[in-house]
């Protein structure tokens, strides 16, 4: 009783949080003609709800595709349709067809909010909380301490009611596929999966880990048995759950065809603006994008990724442990993030869910990894005016972090996982790693605060307008890329203990 009465006050907290931060601005607010993705997402209800659905994801006169057309998947749309039809029940003048584009008011700003938080209480949070208290050793004090900082992680809070997106949506439907293979409901767990594809594509970053970790059981359990059962099973569930969320779209080929056009809109370039990833980081010095053609760009990025993601993938099919998995989740958005065509700087929130659910095993290395991740987006948030959240999230997250579950205090080789370090630089790395791991959290931590001091306060020079979301993308690569090197590694040594395999199918 005592244990529920401490999730109830968390999650409270944590939506007080969120509430605090939808009070401020948002993407593109009094900025035509073409605004944010506030008004993205408010364009989306209108055509949703005054279109039919054949209309949805064609260029005709009623939908012009360069007004932030739909570019995601169908189960996104189906959602903006529902919520433009509460929409249209509380003032009509929000989703009138055409008159309503740019529209900004008080109540508007507030119904909107109060979607994603609607959202988030019903997909995302819960299950934080169930994948806390159920698949995270320790006592009951500790699950909850994980869960407030799960909770609290500000990228998160940031983006969906900051900036103002739905990401709650499908990182929790992830998160509920994460916590039903945890406990050993693979069809469900696979369905739970399929509808975050389905409601937002860049979801492919954690597609190989859940393929491999499934075909990895499916195999360890016999192919000629029980594994082969299985594997009908949740092949079934995925191609079932697939033709559900696409069937008004399968009546003619052109119509999916065009969705999938839609959702993989190759034209667009190897990146966009400042993202802290290999390409962007690598075009200061090497103009990529005009020396290689665009499919060129593509073949290449595609290449990179996949040697990127192979030999986490490769691991975990040989060693389908939940431990495994949950690594493999990190590596894969990682390699995803760094190395894929067409990044933004809000996907790096893909790799941060699962660098979520290792803050209570590598409480330092996550909590590290996440503070890095929410300041790689520090120049969107100056733009959209939340330089005031970004400090108080970020400052709260670090606090309750290392105070609630001791990140600093663990600080040993072994916990830290750097036993694999001295295997393979035995001659070399003769010193007392953990010590050097500390202070140069400690330098990180103030990089990324002298930077964003810096950022907010200095103006770059006439010649160098992009100086300083230059410097913050680089900054944030080499942390990623660091990250991506260090849980590689951490995949290929030794599980921490039989304690923490305990969760393992």
């Amino acid at each position: 009783m005592q244990t529920w009465s401490l999730v109830s006050i968390c999650v409270l907290l944590s939506i007080i949080a969120r509430w605090g931060v939808s009070l401020n601005s948002y993407s593109g607010a009094g900025k035509p003609l073409m605004f944010g993705d506030y008004e993205a997402q408010r364009h989306w209800q209108e055509v949703t709800y005054n279109l039919p659905i054949q209309e949805w994801y064609f260029n005709t006169t009623n939908n012009d595709l360069n007004y932030w057309g739909l570019d995601y998947p169908p189960l996104t749309a189906y959602h903006s349709w529902i919520c433009a039809y509460l929409a249209k029940t509380i003032n009509p003048e929000w989703v009138e067809l055409h008159k309503s584009r740019g529209y900004e008011s008080t109540q508007h700003k507030l119904f909107m909010r109060t979607t994603v938080l609607v959202a988030d209480l019903l997909i995302y949070i819960p299950a934080v909380v169930l994948y806390c208290l159920y698949l995270t050793d320790g006592s009951s004090k500790k699950k909850v301490s994980v869960m407030f900082c799960f909770l609290l992680y500000p990228g998160l809070i940031l983006i969906d009611y900051g900036h103002f997106q739905y990401n709650g949506v499908s990182l929790g439907f992830a998160l509920w596929g994460i916590l039903a293979l945890g406990l050993g409901w693979d069809v469900l767990g696979s369905m739970a999966f399929s509808l975050a594809l389905n409601y937002k594509q860049m979801e492919l970053y954690h597609a190989l880990p859940f393929f491999c970790y499934l075909l990895g059981k499916c195999i360890k359990t016999g192919l000629m048995g029980r594994g082969l059962f299985l594997l009908v099973r949740v092949g079934v569930t995925v191609l079932a759950t697939f033709a559900l969320c696409w069937l008004p779209f399968l009546a003619e080929p052109s119509q999916a065809m065009q969705v999938v056009r839609r959702i993989f809109p190759v034209a667009r370039g190897l990146f966009e603006d400042k993202v802290a990833n290999t390409w962007c980081s690598l075009n200061t010095l090497i103009k990529i994008r005009s020396i290689l053609s665009g499919d060129s760009q593509l073949y290449l990025s595609l290449a990179c990724t996949l040697l990127a993601v192979l030999p986490s993938c490769i691991r975990l099919l040989t060693k389908p442990t939940f431990w495994h998995f949950k690594l493999a989740l990190v590596n894969s958005s990682l390699a995803f993030f760094l190395f894929s065509f067409q990044v933004h700087e809000k996907s790096i929130l893909l790799a941060a869910l699962p660098a979520c659910l290792l803050l209570n095993d590598l409480p330092l290395m996550a909590l590290w990894f996440l503070q890095a991740s929410t300041f790689s987006m520090l120049p969107l948030f100056l733009k959209d005016g939340l330089l005031v959240p970004y400090i108080v999230t970020s400052l709260g997250f670090l606090f309750f972090s290392i105070y609630l579950l001791s990140a600093l205090d663990h600080c040993s080789e072994d916990k830290l996982r750097l036993g694999a370090y001295n295997k393979l630089f035995y001659w070399v790395l003769k010193m007392d790693l953990a010590f050097i791991v500390r202070w140069k959290f400690y330098i990180s931590i103030a990089a990324m605060v002298g930077l964003s001091i810096a950022a907010a306060v200095l103006i770059a020079p006439p010649h160098l307008p992009d100086l300083f979301p230059v410097l913050i993308s680089t900054t944030a690569f080499l942390h990623f890329l660091g990250t991506f090197i260090h849980f590689n590694v951490v995949q290929f040594s030794e599980p921490p203990s039989r304690k923490s395999q305990k969760k393992s199918n």
